[in-house]
């Protein structure tokens, strides 16, 4: 075979024209004065010229990559109009062609400017190369001819044979088969974690309980999805699991796999990528080779060397680029010659090892080889660095930098890196020189003492810690890992405590009290403020993992109490209440209480603590109390990047503002809940921010709206089927209700009550609502004296408001008339405008019935024109009922306070007698309650969450419309109305 010679051309303009071979020409103009047609393209860089005057190099591939763009028109790249002036040259935009190098703006010269077909068509994240993609055209054209007819290829080779490259590029190519995204996620974990890396490359939320497997295949189910893994060989069986689950349950996803052998999964097809041919990896090396030298020309002399050194590393491209890296210092001669020893050292190396696999290893040896004593020290001490490290990590950047230009570590965006195969080469060099635990203990101590420098931004700006320390992740594993198995465990579990919000969010809840057990553990009789600080750590990853268990933050507590902890105490204080906080209002709201007071500068204890109290209130539809416990809880836990807590509060923000009929406001704040969730990525707070979002939009009526946004969740819910996230099956129920799917609404509704818990009266009024729809009114009447019974019990007004209103509906006129008011009243008293308008139409429905047709069309024309003004539409079922009725009037409709004022008149001041039992408000009925079971004034405050003087108001009015004198009496007419 001829040797190649290619020499410099310098900078030119390419022009690529039909079919014809690529032609270079001195200037634009040149070109275009021979152009007679599209399609083609221009572009200018440098170019290397073969023996034959045939163009080569990057410049060229990317001209013939933009001809692919073409579709009979004309194209340019930026640089080659930069050289175009005057030309109508229209402007398409920066778009990625298929060699994933950077972005390029393309013009069109001249005709009527259309989208192209670029990579920017197709949602991905392939990889921006910065180095081109050499060869391989025949097996790129092959492999996707394999992915398009069989949906799981593996391409198999040794580490460093260019199995990365070649997928990514085989993506890129065939990108517009798969519409609905190409996307890279490239491995370096356990194979437990491989769903989860993926569904974070996806943006897929994991339900914890479902796991990460599932949710991907809920995810991708019906979707046209290529998904390419990269590095598979350390997770094989996480690999394999994952990709027959799609290929079983996902018709139209394809997976392509990098890996060192194959996954052994059914239906696998295993390509085994060959070395570059001889021509291709000479090709590579003088690519690579400009970037160290960029005179380098290949002439007779040179050729001949390093045609000889790519033939003795059989094409390896790896090896060939660390060749080609050296050319910096050594000339290919002394290259060629370096290998000699090496070679034959290895020829007697041990037996049933491949030999690339072998030639691999003695070119990374031989590079190694080359390296001074300080070079080699940092590259070996590098290996213990798991995912990646940034410079502050490395003692010695200059050899740094040198061993990033002889291309054993890549630097990336900041960070930098080894190739696996490097790294264990690397690993195993540290082994051999007794060095590797006195550097995993220097490791430990870095990643420590980071940790505990970026503490303080908890406390100020999680956004930040969490920029800060989420790319650590991996090294903060092993250096855990490390730590805790040491005999003297004190420092692993310094970090188990100073990472525990690691842990806290994205599904990873379980593996973070893994570690925080283990570290408690280690020392399990310590009563020290560490030992506080773990335990406080696992309360705080208990909070997404287990809510009801707040064992950890109550031993946590007591040490931090007898040590005079107080942050810690008001933080266990806090986590303590919030596992209260469904159960239990009022220990809830005595807990919060003490840990705001506890907080002192504590802003995170004490902005939880308010925002817990400001929940509690919202519960009990203390709506205008709640508020400013809520804004004043918010602008703390925005300030800090509290995301987690601060997306809780603005979705009962967002509620109370439906309650209050607020529209734009319920909408704005469910949206900027959404917004400050969404970074989280993680499951239960994302979902329930969205849940908010739909509610708002299934309520204006746009319940489409509301089913786009549940979408994605209601997959994984649709596999699952015990997905749990607080209000979803309310907004699931509710969807489902405005469409007339009363069987499904019910189903829903159901799922909503949670026994046990505050959320026990949850969806029972709605559910007993559609029930009575179905006419299934016995079971309706059983669900609707449970609803109204739990919501009276918890102090929920608005939801026993539902109750009662439905119950209203199945009662005879003057029981339904009772129970209307009682509705309406608690509505008004409470601000429930929303509920407002469900009085107004259960009153209009009640006048109806009794004979007082133009008193109820008088409401209804008043309520329809307030749910017109406020953009609250009634369900399509309500609004047909309400139709059938045949109501009519010429009376202009009253404002809402107008029309309310009038319904109330017609049963009396209030709605009430103005004496007797049934003259008491509910409020008056909970006071009566308390103190008939002996509770003194201050412990019915306490409770009812008002002042002495308020209380002792309330039984003044109670004594004067019952006609007694004391509690006495008062406990005996209350035992009366109990019988």
């Amino acid at each position: 075979m001829s040797e190649t010679k290619l020499v410099p051309a310098g900078t030119v303009t390419i022009l690529c024209a039909g079919d014809e071979p690529p032609a270079v020409f001195a200037t634009p103009e040149a070109a275009l004065a021979t152009l007679t047609s599209g399609p083609a393209a221009l572009h200018t860089g440098d170019v290397l010229l073969r023996e034959d005057g045939t163009p080569t190099g990057p410049a060229v591939r990317r001209c013939r990559h933009l001809r692919e763009l073409a579709d009979g028109r004309t194209l340019v790249s930026a640089r080659a109009a930069a050289d175009l002036p005057g030309k109508p040259l229209h402007d398409l935009g920066v778009h990625r062609l298929p060699d994933l190098t950077v972005p390029e703006r393309i013009f069109q010269l001249g005709g009527s400017p259309g989208p192209l077909r670029s990579l920017d068509t197709t949602p991905n994240n392939l990889p921006v190369q910065l180095t081109g993609f050499v060869g391989r055209g025949t097996e790129a054209a092959e492999l996707g001819r394999r992915l398009a007819g069989g949906r799981l290829v593996t391409l198999a080779g040794t580490g460093g044979s260019g199995k990365t490259r070649l997928a990514a590029q085989v993506a890129a190519a065939g990108a517009g088969r798969w519409p609905d995204g190409v996307w890279w996620v490239e491995l370096d974990t356990e194979p437990a974690e491989v769903a989860e890396v993926v569904a974070a490359t996806l943006g897929v939320p994991v339900e914890p309980h479902v796991g990460a497997v599932r949710s991907v295949v809920t995810h991708l189910r019906d979707r046209r999805v290529l998904l390419c893994l990269d590095n598979c060989e350390q997770a094989l069986d996480g690999v394999a699991d994952l990709a027959v689950a799609l290929l079983r349950s996902c018709p139209e996803v394809a997976v392509l796999t990098t890996s060192r052998e194959p996954l052994g999964a059914p239906g696998e097809t295993v390509w085994r990528v060959p070395p570059l041919a001889v021509e291709e990896a000479v090709a590579l090396f003088v690519e690579r080779a400009g970037a160290v030298r960029p005179l380098f020309t290949l002439d007779s002399s040179s050729a001949a060397a390093v045609r000889s050194v790519c033939a003795r590393l059989d094409g390896i491209p790896l090896a060939v680029e660390l060749a080609a890296a050296w050319l910096g210092t050594l000339t290919p001669h002394q290259i060629d010659a370096g290998l000699d020893d090496r070679f034959a050292l290895l020829t007697r190396g041990p037996r049933g090892v491949p030999a690339r696999r072998r030639t691999l290893e003695a070119s990374i040896e031989w590079s190694h080889d080359q390296l001074d004593d300080e070079d080699r020290a940092l590259f070996r001490r590098l290996s213990v660095f798991a995912g990646g490290f940034t410079l502050d990590a490395v003692d010695g950047p200059a050899a740094l930098g040198r061993l990033v230009d002889k291309s054993l570590v890549l630097a990336e965006d900041g960070r930098y890196r080894m190739l696996e195969t490097l790294r264990e080469y690397a690993a195993a060099r540290l082994a051999e020189a007794g060095e590797t635990d006195a550097v995993r203990d220097r490791h430990l101590d870095h990643f420590l003492a980071l940790a505990e420098a970026a503490e303080p931004d908890l406390d100020r700006d999680k956004d930040a810690w969490r920029t800060r320390m989420e790319p650590e992740r991996d090294n903060l594993r092993a250096a855990l890992e490390w730590g805790l198995a040491q005999e003297d465990p004190t420092r692993g579990r310094r970090l188990a405590a100073a990472v525990a919000w690691l842990w806290n969010l994205r599904g990873r809840g379980h593996e973070g009290l893994a570690y925080l057990k283990r570290a408690v553990a280690r020392s399990p009789d310590e009563r020290s403020p560490l030992q506080a600080r773990l335990l406080t750590g696992m309360g705080l990853v208990a909070d997404t993992t287990a809510p009801f268990d707040v064992e950890a933050a109550r031993q946590g507590l007591e040490i931090a109490t007898e040590l005079g902890e107080a942050g810690l105490r008001a933080r266990c204080l806090s986590l303590t209440a919030l596992g209260h906080l469904y159960t239990d209002f009022d220990a809830a709201w005595d807990l919060a209480l003490e840990a705001e007071k506890a907080a002192e500068t504590d802003g995170f204890a004490r902005d939880s603590a308010l925002m817990l109290r400001g929940i509690v209130l919202h519960a009990r539809d203390r709506h205008d109390e709640a508020e400013p416990l809520l804004a004043e809880a918010a602008e703390g836990l925005l300030r800090r990047g509290d995301r987690g807590l601060a997306s809780t509060v603005l979705s009962a923000q967002s509620a109370s503002a439906l309650a209050s009929a607020d529209l734009p406001r319920a909408r704005e704040l469910a949206e900027r809940a959404v917004e400050v969730a969404a970074p989280l990525g993680d499951f239960h707070r994302v979902n329930t921010t969205l849940c908010r979002l739909a509610m708002v939009h299934c309520l204006a009526g746009d319940v489409d709206a509301g089913f786009r946004v549940m979408e994605p969740f209601l997959r994984l819910v649709e596999t699952a089927g015990d997905v749990f996230v607080p209000g979803m099956a309310g907004v699931m129920g509710e969807l489902h209700r405005r469409r007339g799917e009363f069987d499904e609404a019910a189903r829903w509704f159901e799922r909503e009550a949670v026994p046990g818990t505050y959320m026990a009266s949850q969806g029972l009024a709605e559910r007993g609502a559609v029930l009575r729809a179905l006419g299934r009114t016995e079971e309706a009447a059983e669900v609707l004296a449970a609803a109204v019974d739990l919501t009276r019990r918890w102090g929920l007004r608005s939801a026993l408001a539902d109750a009662l209103d439905q119950q209203g509906y199945l009662a005879g006129p003057e029981r339904a008339a009772e129970l209307h008011h009682e509705a309406l009243t608690l509505r008004l008293d409470h601000g429930l405008r929303l509920g407002v308008l469900a009085s107004l139409d259960a009153l209009t429905t009640l006048l109806a019935r009794t004979g007082r047709e133009a008193d109820a069309a008088r409401v209804l024309v008043s309520a329809s024109r307030a749910r017109d003004d406020l953009g609250f539409p009634r369900r399509a079922g309500e609004q047909a009922e309400l139709d059938a009725l045949g109501l009519e009037t010429g009376e202009e409709p009253m404002s809402l306070d107008d029309v309310v004022a009038f319904v109330r008149r017609t049963r009396g001041a209030r709605g009430r007698p103005t004496s007797g039992w049934g003259s008491l408000t509910p409020t008056e009925l909970e006071v009566v309650k308390l103190a008939a079971g002996g509770s003194t004034n201050p412990e019915i405050g306490t409770r009812l969450f008002m002042s002495r003087g308020t209380v002792k108001t309330h039984l003044a009015h109670v004594y004067a419309k019952l006609g007694i004198a004391n509690r006495t009496e008062l406990a005996t007419v209350a035992a009366a109305h109990r019988e």
